[in-house]
């Protein structure tokens, strides 16, 4: 793993950005982690502090997780140096979820206005990206996912009703849930990210089950509205070889191809699932039986 702070140059702020790299593992070795080494392996514990940028960068599929939480005043994004890139769109698409209050993000001049839970695609080749929160007590927290992308798309904003909505599960199984399929290509056309929202019914704890695999994509979890006190018992490894990560409020948690994601709260959640890979079809999936799972 390496770690990076990195200023912003000509800003009246103090701006950092944090990177951080993450190597991809093999089954093999992750069946033999203790509970730290998966954690520092696959867990994202910190997203949203003032000021500040922070990116983990896993080497599967080169996917990014990262966060921003302006509040002095507009962050612009810029390129880590780990990127060797000249603008950080340069070969790059970004999708951005706001979870928390009103805000604003500029991409090339053109303002759009994020509410809680709206989403924003930004495509390859935008060079001016900046970010903003209306009201500095309440400040926004846009979740950021980008990938590696071979052509642009045009930038779009996408409210909580354009999303494709898809309800799923019951009471009775403890995983009534209600999927907001945002910055999907069933939705809008994008290079390989595909980014959604899942929200669980009062009552239900169970996400994504029957548990999946798809080796054709890699894919990242965030949690939030995990209420004060409660947890979320996430899920991984191959489904004969599970391990689990216990998660708190705002933490995400990096899913390789390979493994099961999935998990189980103390009360009920909503997460952000993002992915990346060679398929773009969001049923493709390698179902896992409840009662193979080992």
């Amino acid at each position: 793993m390496q770690t990076e702070l990195t200023p912003l140059a000509n800003s009246q702020v103090e701006q950092e950005t944090v990177f951080e790299s993450r190597y991809a593992n093999s089954p093999g070795e992750v069946k033999g982690m203790n509970t730290d080494q998966l954690r520092q392996n696959f867990l994202i514990e910190k997203l949203f502090v003032a000021d500040q940028f922070r990116w983990v960068l896993s080497f599967f599929d080169r996917y990014l997780t990262g966060g921003v939480m302006p509040v002095a005043e507009p962050l612009k994004l810029q390129a880590p140096d780990q990127l060797k890139a000249t603008y950080f769109l340069e070969r790059r698409e970004l999708g951005i979820i706001n979870v928390g209050g009103p805000g604003r993000v500029v991409a090339n001049g053109t303002s759009y206005d994020l509410e809680y839970k709206e989403a924003l695609y930004i495509g390859q080749g935008t060079q001016d990206v900046q970010f903003s929160s209306h009201d500095d007590a309440n400040p926004a927290k846009f979740y950021l996912n980008s990938t590696p992308a071979h052509r642009s798309y045009p930038t779009r904003k996408i409210s909580r009703s354009e999303a494709e909505v898809v309800e799923l599960g019951s009471m009775e199984t403890a995983n009534h849930r209600v999927i907001n399929k945002l910055l999907v290509n069933s939705v809008l056309p994008t290079c390989q990210l595909q980014m959604g929202m899942t929200e669980l019914k009062a009552g239900s704890v169970w996400n994504t089950m029957p548990a999946h695999t798809h080796d054709r994509r890699m894919e990242v979890y965030f949690y939030f509205e995990v209420p004060q006190g409660q947890s979320v018992c996430h899920f991984m490894g191959q489904p004969q070889e599970t391990r689990h990560i216990w998660m708190q409020n705002e933490q995400a948690v990096i899913s390789p191809n390979w493994s099961v994601h999935s998990g189980a709260g103390t009360s009920n959640y909503t997460f952000i699932w993002g992915m990346a890979g060679e398929n773009l079809d969001y049923g493709d999936m390698d179902f896992c039986a409840i009662t193979d799972l080992k």
